[in-house]
This record gives C-alpha cells, sequence and structure tokens, in this order.
C-alpha cells in the first residue's frame, strides 16, 4: 500500500494559519489535498496534525472535506509520523508531504512512486542527489518499517522534528535513491512560508484554476514567463 501522510499545523512561524488561507475560494491544505487525489497511486491519504488546541480548526476543516485525520505531538513530528501509520505493514510505503505546497505535482509523485519501487532503495527524494525542482514540489518516500525503525532509534532533536534527516544523514547505512530534472529551478519559490509565497500560489490559482484545475508545471511556468510580477513573486531566493 502506498499512504501519503500530510504534515501541517496551524502555528507556522512567520505565516501562522496558512494551511487555512483561502485560495481560489477554498482553504489552502484542501487545494493541495485536491491535487493529490489524483495520483492513482496514493491508496490512501491521512493528514498528520498535532493534539494542540490550535489545530483543532484545522482537524475540523480536514474532517469535514472527507481526509482522515491522525493527532500527535506538535514538537516530535516524527513519533506523530510513526503514529499515524500504526496498523500499517512493515512494507507499505508511506509518502511524506507537507502541507505548504498547495502546487503540488501529482505527475511528479507518480515518477517518484514508480522510482523507488523499481531502484528496491530505502528511502527515494525529489530532492536527492540534489535540488532541481523548485521548492514546493517535494516528495519523499520510504517503508512504513523504515520508519518505525527511525522512531525508535532518533534521538537528535532535529531528526525527531524534520521526520526524514536520520535516514539521509546516514548513506552509509540507508541506499538512497531520488528525482531530478535537466533545468536548475532549485531557487524558485512555489511553496508557502511568507505572505509573498500566499500572494503568488493565489495568483496562480486565480489566473489558472477556472479554466484547467488540474493545471501542472509547465501551466505554471508559462504563466510566470508572462507575468514579471509573478515572477518577482516566485523566484524570491530560499529563506
Amino acid at each position: 500500500m502506498i499512504v501519503a501522510v500530510l504534515q501541517a499545523r496551524m502555528s507556522s512561524t512567520r505565516l501562522p494559519g496558512k494551511v487555512l488561507a483561502d485560495v481560489a475560494g477554498a482553504p489552502m491544505i484542501l487545494r493541495q489535498v485536491e491535487r493529490l487525489r489524483r495520483a492513482a497511486s496514493i491508496e490512501r491519504l491521512i493528514a498528520a496534525t498535532s493534539d494542540q488546541a490550535s489545530d483543532d480548526a484545522l482537524a475540523r476543516a480536514l474532517e469535514a472535506a472527507g481526509v482522515e485525520v491522525f493527532r500527535g505531538s506538535l514538537d516530535d513530528v516524527l513519533g506523530r509520523f510513526a503514529g499515524a501509520v500504526a496498523g500499517l505493514e512493515e512494507d507499505d510505503q508511506m509518502l511524506r508531504l507537507t502541507a505548504d505546497c498547495p502546487l503540488a505535482d501529482p505527475r511528479l509523485i507518480e515518477a517518484l512512486i514508480a522510482r523507488h519501487l523499481a531502484s528496491g532503495a530505502d528511502y527515494s527524494a525529489t530532492t536527492l542527489p540534489h535540488r532541481t525542482y523548485p521548492i514546493g514540489l517535494d516528495a519523499e518516500i520510504l517503508s512504513v518499517g523504515l520508519l518505525r525503525l527511525m522512531a525508535r532509534e532518533a534521538t537528535d532533536p532535529y531528526e525527531r522534528e524534520h521526520v526524514t534527516p536520520f535516514v539521509y544523514r546516514r548513506p552509509e547505512r540507508f541506499v538512497l535513491d531520488g528525482l531530478t530534472q535537466a533545468v536548475d529551478e532549485s531557487q524558485v519559490r512555489w511553496t508557502v512560508d511568507l505572505p509573498s509565497d500566499l500572494a503568488f500560489v493565489r495568483a496562480v490559482y486565480e489566473a489558472l484554476y477556472p479554466g484547467k484545475p488540474d493545471f501542472g508545471p509547465e501551466d505554471i511556468r508559462a504563466l510566470v514567463r508572462g507575468r514579471p510580477d509573478l515572477r518577482a513573486l516566485g523566484d524570491l531566493p530560499r529563506i
């Protein structure tokens, strides 16, 4: 089974509440869910948020939209992920996604899943062996069994908070693989961390979503080429 776990919280330090910000008439996280549901290989989608009161509204919005929700520790995100996949088989595959990526590309996700299953790697990501895709198209995949091993062994607070560093920090122990593209777009921002990022995403949805709800990266690139104002927003350097 391929299970996608979407990490989400309301208490972002730079843009609090961003996951429920309006994008084309719906909460941003539900726009991302809409895109993820177009990835046919994903058999189950779980939103993993915290058990804090600050995330009650988020959990309610997700559940009202028919999204499965797991709630766990705010700070021990690795433990939260392990809880989200409790009951799954060791060899089930867990796709890690974050809820600040409303321009997620289902086709890239499908390509990553296919590459991972064909290669036999322990861990695969769209950022390995180095980032070439825009920030905001990130996806990672590993087995549930490996996730549980990480949850048992990781003691570094950074590795507990960010879930997967335990694996990619240890290339001598684990087989790592990933996807790259010919063009380096590693400094292009299609994620939402800042007000300018949210303005960019809203402008993209306003321009593309009404006529083509399943717009892809090529549509975004074409739009930005004709809109210098969007290029200034979407090409901000990594913070």
